[in-house]
Parts: structure tokens; C-alpha cells; sequence
């Protein structure tokens, strides 16, 4: 049983014995109260908690009369941060399982894909292929570039695209990821290749943003100019 489960009142004669429909709020009390309600279930539905409603409605109500709580503000304090403590627990459990499981899979794929035709791994493990070959010049780590690309993860998953959007990107290759970074320089404007990133040259552990964590991903990058 959880810390905060431990510390329940048995309320059970605040449960409802059935459910309002919309004609029974027939007040603009009861209505905006309604409306509070439906706002507080569902954050506590997406905190995934597992609650005992009576003694929750107990607590709304006693507070809410100007009445005597059943616990202190440091009782309370205390079942709060081990909670949190719980929850991040939980969560980083769950980030690092999925991690190893990306991982595994990324490891498989890529020395799956380094035996296929056309694709070329580098000594960082940096894996390409050559789609369209330019024959302008290429890139240094500290030029700007402008780009068209497109994001997948292993799956097929499009995560990003400039295409999508209509519009290339332009960005200086030493404030990328160090795939990109390497990869790029590879290219004379001009070029179209598919990169293939292990995580290590990606957003590692920690993932970013849609991308989980440990993931390998696939860009189809088109080099159309260097600034300078």
C-alpha cells in the first residue's frame, strides 16, 4: 500500500448514489461547480493516481467549509514529496526500459543496414547512402548550410520535414546534433543522401522532444547552399 493510500479516511457517505445528467444543473451553482469538478477529474485521471474518491471529496469539503482538516500541513507535505519521489521513480524506471529496448533495436538495425548495398558507415559509425551526387563544394564545421530534410525513426515515423513545411532550413553545423554535424560536411552542394544516426550521434539516453530516447533515426537530407 502507497504512503498516501495508508493515511485514507473512510468518507463513504459522500460517494454519489448515481450520475447528474445536464438537465439536473439547474443552477449557475451547481453548474459552475460541475464545471470545477470536470476540471480537477480529468488532471487527476492523467496523474494516473490511484485515489479513494470519498475520502478526496471528504477533503474538498472540509476545506472548502473552513473546517479541521484530518491531517497537518506537515503530514501533508510529507505524503506529497513521497509521492513525487514515487511517481519520478516510476517514470525514470520507465524512460531507462525504454532506452535499453531503442537501443537494442537501434544496435540491430545498423549492422543490419551497414551489409546493404550503397550504404557506407564511417569510423564514428555514422552510416549513409548516396542518393544524388552534387558537385559544388563542401561544407566545414562552422559554415552555415541551408537544407531540405526530412525525420524518420526506425519505424517510419516522421518526426520532422522541411518539405512538409515548404520552406528549407538554414543553421550553423557545429549547433546541430554530431550526426548531422559529420554527415553534412560529406556532401557537395548539390547532394541528396540518406544518414542513418545511431543515438550516440543523436539525442542519446534523453531523446528530445518526439523523438524517445535511445532512438536510431533516418534523415533524407538536400544540401542546397553554404553561407559561409
Amino acid at each position: 500500500m502507497t504512503p498516501w493510500r495508508k493515511l485514507a479516511l473512510a468518507a463513504s457517505s459522500f460517494a454519489f448514489a448515481g450520475t447528474l445528467s445536464a438537465t439536473e444543473l439547474e443552477t449557475d451553482e451547481q453548474r459552475l461547480a460541475y464545471m470545477i469538478g470536470m476540471d480537477i477529474g480529468q488532471s487527476l485521471r492523467h496523474q494516473g493516481a490511484d485515489l479513494d474518491l470519498d475520502t478526496l471529496f471528504e477533503a474538498i469539503r472540509t476545506l472548502y467549509e473552513g473546517g479541521e482538516p484530518a491531517m497537518s500541513q506537515e503530514e501533508a507535505m510529507a505524503i506529497r514529496q513521497a509521492y513525487v519521489a514515487q511517481r519520478q521513480e516510476a517514470q525514470a524506471a520507465q524512460q531507462a526500459a525504454v532506452a535499453a529496448t531503442n537501443k537494442a533495436e537501434a544496435e540491430a538495425f545498423l549492422a543490419e543496414n551497414a551489409g546493404k548495398e550503397g550504404v557506407v558507415s564511417t569510423a564514428s559509425g555514422l552510416q549513409y547512402k548516396v542518393l544524388t551526387q552534387g558537385d559544388g563544394p563542401r561544407p566545414t564545421a562552422t559554415d552555415t548550410v541551408t537544407v531540405h530534410y526530412v525525420g524518420t525513426l526506425l519505424d517510419g515515423t516522421e518526426f520532422d520535414s522541411s518539405y512538409s513545411r515548404n520552406e528549407p532550413i538554414s543553421f550553423a553545423l557545429d549547433r546541430v546534433i554530431p550526426g548531422w554535424t559529420e554527415g553534412v560536411q560529406l556532401m557537395p552542394v548539390g547532394s541528396k543522401y540518406i544518414f542513418w544516426i545511431k543515438p550516440e550521434l543523436g539525442y542519446g539516453e534523453g531523446g528530445g522532444g518526439p523523438i524517445p530516447p535511445n532512438s536510431a533515426l533516418k534523415f533524407e537530407v538536400e544540401l542546397l547552399d553554404i553561407q559561409g
